[in-house]
């Protein structure tokens, strides 16, 4: 390989890390659960609807590729899910859709019957959010409540 050659293709890597390196850390989207409906129940298994709101703190679009998530009631796990949806949250925008989650809550009713909540009983949401255009995945975290 000649030295020009050598030059151009060090000068081709170094310009990739510079682009690499000025892309801006995007902030993590805030997830919210926005509805929780029952879609059918059985003794041992419930399967739920999940609509989720996620708003863009960024300064760009966030076109999402899919995201898993878990989520927790009163700190005992309540149901993962998961979507492979495709769609785009504006800059500083929101968006909302839907996810179906199957759960058994036997284990975690017998808790709360137990410790009966008088007020708001918090919520723990977390997962990954994957991205389109070579953006990889953003992991988010919320902790919220609700009235039971």
């Amino acid at each position: 390989m000649t030295p020009l050659r050598k030059a151009a293709r060090l000068a081709a890597a170094l310009a990739l890390l510079g682009a690499c390196a000025s892309e801006p850390k995007l902030e993590p989207p805030q997830v919210a659960i926005a509805g929780l409906q029952v879609t059918s129940a059985e003794v041992w298994m419930q399967h739920f609807k999940v609509r989720l709101h996620l708003h863009n703190p960024n300064d760009r679009e966030l076109p999402v590729k899919g995201l898993e998530y878990t989520i927790e009631v009163a700190g005992q796990p309540f149901a993962s899910g998961s979507s492979a949806d495709s769609f785009v949250v504006p800059a500083h925008g929101d968006a909302e859709f839907d996810t179906n989650v199957t759960t058994n809550l036997a284990a975690a009713v017998m808790k709360l019957l137990t410790h009966v909540p008088t007020s708001l009983l918090p919520y723990r949401l977390v997962g990954k959010i994957s991205l389109g255009e070579g953006l990889g995945r953003i992991p988010f975290e919320e902790h919220a409540s609700f009235k039971p």
